[in-house]
């Protein structure tokens, strides 16, 4: 079927049966038994031949089924930390629609087995580090085809269960590999793809808090409205500009704290007729030019999904069968440079989200610049009491990180595979290398909101506050209180870092 990413996220997260429809299972069939056919009297890679740089070898035909169970055993050598349970099933997901498509020649007993460990809840033990993203996540979906013939491990309710035991207890049959199931299961991008997913959905929720907060500061600064207006945004014609300053405009509209410039500055008042202005006739940047700088965010993330929408509904293995000319062809469609690329764009545009609001966060703790609150936010004895300046490093250092981690991924091809993988995506890296850049934005965006619900309390102005400013406020003072007296935080920035993470569901 073709999925949409809101489709994806249904599936992810409700824990839906999955139920393949009679056309699914129709095509599937058709395009093996075709290629089955079609490979008696052919040389066709994968299925009689070696893998790779071996794929010189011709293979006979007693050792067919070997060779597609040598290939899953011989590439399940991933390391470090294993995918979430969530991750896995994205995975298992984007594996299984692509699968679905009939372009890839695999046994109905691949797709059928996908559908059982999603419906059982049953999740292979994939691993971060692996394959480079060229012939596919070559290591990563080899862990996970290992799993569907009942060998390695598996998550299941968030414990760690040898397969071949959760299985037996599921009632589930291991897979038997037939043709080219083993090669069709690992030489795709769906790992990747699947692990991208995430991001996108946690990218699109962190864009949505950080225009949120940029609005709640505005507001308690009582900055003027003319930044985010409809006239001056439209001067520009980028949308993702535009849609900013559009919600900047929706969270604003009710509240009582944000000043039109004309009756202050375009007026004859008293402020207008000085020589040296008291206020600030502009704001810092990191306040007045927030649409500028989260449109490309907006802009990024909107060609991220379809990238990502067009990959899990592409066939991604090597070679494709195609019913309609009836024939087979080879190639590299397991090339995973689109998903690479994207997932080093959302890390770039992560990245400069967390710098605004490490830069707001500045703003607020520093009173200099302010002008307004006392020093680090502080509500007790200054000097005595050092209000929110502890948090402000874990802030600045989580920020220093994230731009350490932008470096490009796309870019790092390294040749390996007996120089027959020359030129390689990295993709699998960077998927994961944006998952920890998302992380850590989280932890700056959890500082930020309670400095902006520490200003608001230093002002008394809850009463004043929109709608939008207001529900977020409450939201999180009932999970953490003002802060008084220095005391450890790290539990309340947890706290709110774990309530962030689920706003937009």
């Amino acid at each position: 079927m073709n999925l949409t990413l809101s489709q994806v996220k249904h599936f992810i997260h409700e824990n839906e049966k999955i139920v393949l429809s009679k056309d699914q299972e129709a095509i599937v069939t058709s395009s093996f038994d075709f290629l089955k056919n079609f490979s008696s009297d052919k040389v066709i890679y994968g299925i009689n031949t070696g893998f790779g740089p071996m794929a010189q070898y011709k293979i006979s035909e007693e050792n067919l089924s070997e060779l597609q169970y040598n290939l899953i055993r011989s590439h399940s050598n991933g390391t470090g930390k294993p995918l979430t349970e969530v991750q896995v099933r994205a995975v298992m997901l984007c594996r299984l629609n692509t699968l679905s498509l009939g372009k890839s020649g695999i046994s109905i007993g691949v797709v059928n087995q996908l559908v059982s460990y999603l419906n059982a809840e049953i999740y292979p033990e994939i691993f971060e580090h692996g394959g480079v993203g060229a012939s596919g996540d070559l290591v990563q979906l080899a862990h996970l085809a290992l799993g569907l013939i009942g060998e390695g491990y598996a998550y299941h309710k968030g414990k760690r269960v040898k397969t071949s035991e959760i299985i037996k207890e599921k009632n589930i049959q291991p897979l038997a590999l037939k043709l080219r199931d083993g090669l069709a299961i690992i030489n795709g991008t769906s790992c990747m793809t699947g692990v991208g997913i995430l991001n996108y959905f946690h990218s699109k929720n962190l864009l949505d808090l950080s225009i949120l907060a940029s609005s709640f500061l505005n507001e308690i600064i009582s900055s003027y409205d003319d930044s985010f207006s409809k006239e001056l945004n439209q001067a520009k014609l980028h949308i993702g500009q535009q849609k900013v300053a559009e919600k900047m405009r929706s969270n604003l509209s009710d509240s009582k704290l944000i000043r039109k410039r004309e009756e202050f500055l375009f007026s004859n008042t008293e402020e207008s007729r000085q020589d040296i202005f008291r206020e600030k006739v502009q704001e810092y940047y990191s306040i007045r030019c927030v649409p500028q700088v989260l449109g490309p965010v907006w802009d990024t993330l909107e060609e991220s999904k379809n990238i990502l929408e067009q990959e899990i509904n592409s066939a991604n293995d090597n070679p494709i069968v195609d019913l309609e000319t009836q024939h087979v062809y080879h190639g590299g469609n397991f090339h995973g440079d689109y998903i690479s690329l994207e997932m080093d764009k959302m890390k770039l545009v992560i990245t400069k989200l967390t710098m605004l609001a490490e830069r707001q966060l500045n703003y607020m703790l520093n009173s200099k610049m302010n002008e307004k609150f006392p020093p680090f936010l502080n509500k007790k004895t200054l000097g005595l009491n050092f209000g929110l300046q502890g948090m402000q490093f874990t802030a600045t250092s989580t920020t220093a990180e994230n731009q350490m981690l932008s470096n490009s991924m796309y870019v790092h091809s390294i040749t390996n595979n007996n120089d027959n993988q020359d030129i390689v995506s990295m993709g699998m890296n960077a998927a994961i290398i944006a998952d920890r850049v998302i992380e850590n934005a989280y932890q700056v965006m959890a500082i930020e909101f309670i400095a902006l619900c520490q200003a608001v309390d230093i002002l008394e102005a809850k009463n004043k506050l929109s709608s939008a400013s207001l529900s977020i406020y409450n939201a999180i003072r009932n999970l953490v209180a003002t802060c008084e007296e220095d005391a450890p935080q790290f539990e309340q920035i947890k706290a709110i870092n774990d309530f962030l993470k689920n706003y937009a569901k």
